[in-house]
């Protein structure tokens, strides 16, 4: 509900009571846009509603209700019944182009508001295994969930971005084992990367970035003595090149957490005590069990086998326990969607351990398929034949790439067109809303004039519509934390680029013959410009001022 809704809703109410000494909450009040600009600006059926209720005619009720209605308040031009009882609403111009004041005000801050939840938010993203370069899965999780984060904290909301380094387990000593390999043969040893190991051309760079620190001291040590030194020097090259990579990306967190610490820091041995002590286990055929079921999984699972050793969930549970114990109220996991039946256990793990199971949400992020030259190319970290992050970004860009996987949602499946993500054209969504960007700043540019103080002749339908977008602005940015789709804003994006080309096709924002008119469209080209950027900084795309 924008600031303008707000105030008619508000007017409508008021009048309610006075035509009928009668209440209505607001949020029941539905104040809509037609789908013909002919019938007004906005709409409302409360005449229906309250017909109901007060046993009269609706049109009877809608007409006592303009008769009260304080149209200065709700900023309201002009008013009229419409079939059984609709009221449709004209607006004051004036009343839509005061949101040019406010955008230029407020700058960068356009759009930002305070938010009533003031739970802390922790959500975690990417979290990709330190194990060689990430690929169109990580940078369509990367994506999303820095989009998510902006927009959340834009919205008002205490978010934290954390990043999970797997960087325990089998995987990498196979990362140790394929690197050790590299090295050996870096210096003309025969040695193979096992088969279950990386083969990715990353390895060898880091093997020969190895093989320059400390020569070949490696060669003829012992294999199983020495493969921690390369353990440890992989995960620290692999680790730093992930930060770059997403830094490249225009992706931050604000923490990094190693799986390893949580072992270290014996986290896994409390999580489990608690769950014990809960009395939410049992034991059978020597393996430790969490009874799952209890909380609606549809088996029970084990997190210590009967060797003695933990599943795969229980460092798992261990690391939520963790961020609990840190502060944090709401824990966000955007997945990949070969998580999907993980959900349920960790959603199980989360109650037994004595939490909601509203704490712990998970969102499932689709993988995409990307295309080239019209053929899908596949990708794989295993055998070497991977398309990077790096890889994508070398074909069609940063923003690009970014905007492409936050224009659809999450969970929903997509192809990511290179050809079409590198066009120069309005066919390309990014290219169409960065054109427009820049069309702004050279229209202000170009003009030897100030931008005006007050606005009353922005009255032109087109003028009205910018309006009237950028208004709705930082209640989409609510929408858009609220349901976690990101997406949302790329729909708005499109809209207000749409819009702003259809006004400056139709009204000339330079007019020597009227300088008055002029600086104030120039007032509307500059906050819509604002709008634009501020929309685009929130996805984590760009907005060239010169194209």
């Amino acid at each position: 509900m924008n600031l303008i809704e707000t105030a008619l809703k508000q007017a409508i109410q008021n009048a309610v009571k006075k035509a009928f000494d009668t209440s209505i909450d607001l949020e029941e009040i539905v104040v809509e846009e037609p789908k013909s600009k002919e019938h007004g600006d906005y709409a409302s059926n409360v005449a229906m509603r309250l017909a109901k209720v007060l046993k009269q005619n609706p049109r009877n009720v809608a007409q006592t209700i303009l008769q009260e209605i304080d149209t200065k308040e709700g900023g309201i031009r002009q008013a009229e019944i419409a079939g059984p009882g609709f009221i449709n609403f004209f607006m004051e111009a004036g009343s839509l182009s005061e949101v040019i004041k406010k955008v230029l005000t407020e700058d960068t801050k356009y759009g930002n508001t305070e938010s009533s939840d003031k739970r802390k938010w922790n959500v975690e993203y990417v979290s990709a295994n330190p194990t060689g370069d990430l690929h169109p899965g990580h940078a369509r999780g990367a994506s999303i969930g820095d989009s998510l984060t902006r927009i959340m904290k834009a919205a008002g909301y205490d978010v934290t971005r954390e990043y999970y380094i797997n960087d325990a387990g089998n995987q990498i000593n196979n990362m140790a084992k394929s690197l050790q390999a590299r090295y050996l043969q870096y210096f003309g040893v025969e040695a193979v990367v096992p088969e279950d190991g990386y083969h990715g051309k990353d390895l060898i760079e880091i093997a020969q970035t190895l093989a320059n620190e400390v020569g070949d001291i490696y060669v003829n040590a012992d294999k199983e003595e020495s493969l921690p030194i390369f353990r440890t020097f992989g995960l620290r090259e692999e680790t730093k090149k992930l930060r770059e990579d997403l830094l490249a990306f225009n992706v931050e967190f604000d923490v990094w957490t190693s799986e390893q610490s949580i072992y270290d820091r014996g986290l896994v041995e409390k999580a489990l005590t608690k769950l014990i002590e809960q009395g939410h286990t049992y034991v059978h055929e020597e393996a430790t069990w969490l009874k799952t079921t209890d909380f609606g999984d549809d088996k029970d699972r084990v997190l210590v086998r009967g060797n003695g050793l933990y599943t795969y969930l229980m460092p798992d549970i261990a690391y939520h326990l963790n961020k609990k114990d840190r502060g944090y109220d709401v824990l966000i996991d955007l997945l990949g969607a070969d998580h999907h039946g993980y959900i349920a256990r960790l959603k199980a793990a989360i109650q037994a351990l004595g939490y909601p199971a509203g704490d712990l949400d998970v969102d499932i992020i689709q993988m995409a398929r990307m295309i080239k030259d019209g053929e899908e190319f596949k990708m794989s970290k295993r055998t070497g034949k991977a398309v990077s992050l790096k890889d994508l970004t070398e074909a069609a860009g940063v923003d690009a790439v970014r905007y492409y996987f936050v224009s659809r949602a999450g969970d929903t499946h997509m192809d990511l067109d290179l050809d079409m993500a590198s066009k120069q054209s309005n066919e390309n969504p990014v290219y169409y809303a960065q054109y427009a960007h820049a069309r702004m700043c050279s229209i202000q540019r170009n003009a030897d004039m100030d931008v005006a103080d007050t606005f009353e002749r922005i009255t032109h339908p087109k003028e009205i519509e910018l309006c009237k977008i950028m208004i709705d602005f930082p209640q989409m940015i609510k929408d858009a934390a609220l349901t976690r789709q990101p997406h949302k804003v790329c729909n708005y994006i499109q809209k207000l680029a749409a819009a702003f080309h259809g006004f400056y096709n139709e009204c000339q924002v330079l007019n020597l013959e009227d300088g008055a008119l002029s600086a104030q469209r120039l007032g509307l080209v500059k906050a819509t410009q604002f709008t634009l950027r501020n929309a685009l900084t929130l996805i984590g795309v760009s907005a060239p001022e010169k194209m």
